[in-house]
């Protein structure tokens, strides 16, 4: 099993240093940045192994989290494809592109499913918190097959989700937010891709993962509202597993 370190090299030193340096970027919304304690940007990325000149697609960014940080990672060398489904989201993650061309002038917003990129060009596709919602809109069997048809043999399946406990019942996974590692393995592997291996860094033991409005109870949604806020900020976002996949080569 893979772990949280990046195979050695030059090569990864040198994209870890660019995915630093994206981080650390002041175009970034500064609310967002407050959130890298719980989500970890520099090592997220750098265990799914993503470089500047690789063709990326983050799958369903929604407000666009994390294509702050992918957009001018890839600006110079590589190509960013941000995936999303026709609606508000979309519109308003066009609205933000379109407001910021310096940083965003490059990047390819396209609709789901119909994306337009063409198949086997893909070297990582990263999609984050997103799983337990096409379990929830038994979408999962098709995206997944969608995800392997875009790749590249070769290519990386990059997945940060919240994690429920393995002895949980697993029907919590249709209502909590939250799945289980094995279930996103299974579906995952039934789609094609091998398991490469699981990194640590997204975990917070502090979440019980058993909240009566489910994982929307943590930050940053806050389902309670002011009703024991404290307990919730100080618990953090939820747990959550960092899954890494490969297409094989043929």
């Amino acid at each position: 099993m893979a772990d949280d370190k990046m195979a050695g090299g030059k090569m990864d030193h040198a994209a870890h240093q660019a995915i630093m340096a994206a981080v650390a970027a002041p175009s970034r919304t500064p609310a967002n940045v407050t959130r890298d304690t719980y989500r970890h940007p520099v090592e997220t990325l750098s265990f799914f192994g993503v470089t500047p000149t690789q063709t990326v697609v983050e799958y369903s960014p929604g407000g666009g989290w994390y294509t702050e940080i992918l957009a001018p990672l890839l600006k110079d060398k590589g190509t960013f494809y941000a995936v999303q489904s026709p609606g508000k989201g979309f519109d308003g993650l066009k609205a933000k592109m379109s407001a910021a061309t310096g940083v965003y002038g490059k990047a390819k917003l396209v609709p789901w499913p119909e994306t337009g990129i063409p198949a086997g060009t893909v070297d990582t596709l990263l999609t984050f918190r997103n799983v337990h919602n096409m379990v929830m809109g038994g979408t999962e069997a098709a995206t997944f097959k969608a995800f392997y048809a875009m790749l590249k043999p070769g290519g990386t399946l990059g997945i940060v989700d919240h994690r429920l406990p393995e002895a949980r019942d697993t029907a919590m996974e249709k209502s909590s937010g939250y799945l289980k590692v094995s279930t996103v393995r299974r579906l995952a592997e039934a789609a094609g891709f091998k398991y490469v291996g699981s990194s640590e860094v997204n975990a917070n033991p502090k979440d019980s993962t058993d909240w009566a409005k489910g994982v929307w109870t943590l930050p940053p949604v806050l389902a309670n509202g002011d009703t024991d806020k404290a307990k919730y900020v100080a618990i953090g976002e939820s747990d959550r597993m960092t899954l890494k996949f490969v297409k094989p080569a043929k």
